[in-house]
């Protein structure tokens, strides 16, 4: 990798600043909604046979990754980015998860989330996070590997959108996923082509419903388990990856065509259980997955993959929820599924009120 350079990135005004206070603020406000599920909401679905148990590689210690939330194995070591920041910095991990290498631009991020990399080497940064749903742009940001860097403002079809997963094909299409409250998470993609320095719109190509496993993890309860929190595709382009805060969500990958993956059933692999897991990238190998949570010390983890099979049908007397998009269809009397809406609308505008600048 080589130096970055300043990419002249304009900090939108007034912006909150990402991290621990404003992610405090979210999770506790998620939690409620973890109460009315634990109420309201059947069991979850039924996840992939397990395969291989998964071992610790070695432990982040390093306190500029104190909030981990990218990683993309590279091979001779494994790239790592934190969550927040006052410049972009992507920080090299050798074997024995010690920082061997940082390269940084004078680029003043929004709320950094995932990242990818290009065919050509292309480090791509998801700078798509939105708490409190007010940005009017999110961007990604390419650093390029002459050291050069760039800003790719995109905007939604719908309203903003707090975003924690990047998926980038490999002919180098972006795909940013949502992360909602009751797991129906969208997918976007750039109508044209991106353009450095100017702005782009978004278009809604999929929908991805993640389901309630019953995996524990994560800060927020049950629901975590529909919170999509971060995104890879293998070297190989065989496979791309959800994760939420409790499970990996695999599909196989034919070509470039993420949308048609999406549309099938996805094997679900547990995590092991971490504060807040955000970071997911494939192996070099293509036959496991790396995650890692926010937190210090945090073990970098190694989770084979299970056999290519879509996830067991629910036992007798389960019914798998999805998303309160189903909800309609799920059973529940009309009565329950509007007292679950007027709950998740008081917690969203309970969080837009306590979201502050961190300092």
């Amino acid at each position: 990798m080589q130096s970055f350079c300043h990419a002249g990135y304009v900090p939108e005004a007034g912006r909150p600043r990402s991290g621990v206070r404003g992610r405090r603020s979210v999770a506790g406000g998620v939690l409620g909604v973890g109460a009315v599920l634990c109420c309201a909401v059947p069991a979850s679905a039924e996840v992939a046979a397990a395969a291989a148990a998964p071992t610790v590689q070695c432990q982040i210690t390093d306190p500029r990754l104190a909030e981990i939330s990218g990683l993309v194995d590279v091979g001779d070591g494994v790239l790592a980015m934190n969550d927040g920041g006052e410049e972009v910095a992507v920080h090299l991990l050798d074997p024995a998860c010690q920082v061997i290498d940082t390269h940084t631009a004078p680029v003043d991020p929004y709320d950094p989330e995932d990242m990818a990399v290009a065919a050509d080497g292309t480090v791509w940064l998801a700078d798509t996070g939105d708490n409190a749903a007010t940005r009017t742009t999110v961007a990604l940001l390419a650093v390029r590997p002459d050291g050069t860097t760039g800003v790719h403002r995109l905007t939604y079809p719908d309203g903003p959108h707090d975003a924690e997963a990047l998926l980038l094909a490999p002919d180098g299409t972006p795909y940013v996923v949502t992360k909602e409250v009751l797991g129906a998470s969208g997918v976007y993609s750039p109508t044209s082509a991106l353009v450095d320095g100017g702005t782009v719109a978004l278009a809604k190509v999929a929908s991805v419903n993640m389901t309630l496993t019953g995996t524990p993890g994560g800060p927020v309860g049950r629901a975590g388990q529909l919170l999509v929190t971060g995104g890879a595709v293998s070297g190989d382009g065989l496979r791309l990856a959800l994760r939420t805060y409790t499970d990996a969500y695999v599909w196989p990958l034919a070509g470039n065509d993420v949308v048609g993956a999406l549309s099938a059933e996805p094997v679900v692999i547990p995590l092991p259980d971490s504060p807040q897991g955000e970071a997911i990238t494939f192996a070099a190998d293509g036959q496991s997955l790396l995650v890692a949570s926010e937190g210090l010390p945090s073990d970098l983890t190694r989770v084979p993959l299970t056999p290519a099979a879509t996830a067991a049908p629910p036992a007798a007397g389960e019914s798998p929820v999805p998303s309160f998009a189903d909800l309609s269809s799920s059973g529940l009397s009309p009565w329950t599924s509007a007292l679950i809406a007027a709950a998740v609308a008081t917690v969203v505008l309970w969080i837009g009120g306590m979201l502050r600048r961190r300092p």
